[in-house]
């Protein structure tokens, strides 16, 4: 049995699709940070077969959680306060993402000048559709190599 202790401020990111753990991890900017984090993969899910699962302990407001509902909308967030359960919520889309999906059309400025952040908009929240803001181009969560 796997027991990962609890934390007492922060939060469990719970019921992401298995194998998408490291991605948030990277996308959140977890890997900058010198927080603790537990990152278990694969875990048994009588709802799903498998999950993966992040606990990240820090201040609650110290992680923007925006880009969450972009790369996996059926996540739970569980903000934990004092070793406890304090709300449990599901993410919504961002209006803009930054610097988390790279725009794939060769002719886009954003791929010609390096500078320049990859920036994409929510132009469909009914179907999860973002849209360079530089070109147009369009994005959902299921285009492959879209999520750096």
């Amino acid at each position: 049995m796997l027991n990962v202790g609890k934390i007492e401020e922060g939060y469990v990111l719970d019921h992401i699709k298995a194998g998408r753990a490291m991605i948030l991890y990277h996308n959140l900017g977890l890997d900058k940070k010198d927080w603790s984090v537990a990152i278990i993969t694969n875990a048994r899910s009588e709802a799903m077969g498998k999950k993966d699962i992040l606990k990240v302990e820090c201040k609650i407001e110290d992680l923007d959680l925006d880009v969450l509902a972009f790369i996996d909308h059926d996540i739970t967030i569980n903000v934990i306060k004092d070793g406890e359960i304090i709300e449990k919520k599901q993410p919504e889309l961002p209006q803009e993402i930054r610097g988390v999906i790279r725009c794939a059309n060769p002719r886009c400025i954003s791929n010609a000048e390096p500078q320049l952040p990859h920036i994409f908009y929510l132009s469909d929240k009914n179907r999860g559709i973002y849209r360079c803001r530089y070109c147009d181009e369009k994005y959902t969560e299921t285009d492959n190599g879209a999520i750096r």
